[in-house]
């Protein structure tokens, strides 16, 4: 039986990465096999494109090519092999994160997008993806806490403005897949409402 394949998204500092650890502790607890894995990375090669991706100045082009090259590698090696296995894989941002990112933030034309995930992932997609929303002014505030900020972290807010509103923009656009939710909430309601999206699959 195939496994789950849900993915977490939002702007750096919304909180997804800590949902996504939660919830993978539930459905362990559950009974369930999780895999809970990351974009840019996933691999060893994926986790060398990352560092560079996240440390190097480069060309917007040069960093959607790269972000695809790490998700191909990702999709073949990890994603789909661990799907067939029955495991639910749990990822920190997948393709739409490029829509927002390189689109929304960099100005890339999401028809490239568009056209580097049906030649990367042409047949999967997200059973669910989990959108945890919040404004940039409040995720700026929750990273100069938490830490030195990478390259896309340290972008100006206007850069966040867009990438959310793409994000927004997809969520309204496939309701069926997206669970909008408000980052500004306590963590342990925002992981009640993830629970209760993925609860019937579990039956």
């Amino acid at each position: 039986m195939r496994g789950r394949f849900i993915t977490f998204e939002g702007i750096d500092g919304s909180g997804k990465s800590t949902q996504l650890s939660a919830t993978a502790s539930v459905l362990r607890a559950a009974g369930i096999d999780v895999l809970e894995t990351r974009e840019p990375g996933g691999t060893g090669l994926g986790e060398v494109l990352r560092t560079v991706m996240l440390e190097r100045l480069m060309s917007p082009l040069t960093e959607t090519l790269l972000m695809f090259a790490a998700r191909i590698e990702h999709v073949d090696d990890v994603i789909v092999p661990a799907l067939g296995t029955g495991h639910w894989v749990l990822c920190d941002r997948f393709t739409d994160a490029s829509y927002a990112y390189q689109a929304g933030g960099r100005g890339i034309s999401p028809e490239w997008i568009a056209s580097l995930e049906a030649w990367v992932h042409p047949t999967l997609q997200p059973d669910l993806t989990v959108l945890i929303d919040l404004d940039p002014r409040q995720a700026t505030t929750r990273r100069s806490r938490a830490r030195s900020p990478d390259r896309f972290e340290a972008e100006d807010q206007a850069f966040f403005e867009r990438v959310r509103g793409v994000y927004l923009a997809r969520a309204r656009a496939q309701q069926d897949r997206f669970l909008v939710i408000d980052g500004a909430l306590p963590s342990d309601q925002i992981l009640d409402r993830i629970v209760a999206r993925v609860k019937p699959w579990r039956a």
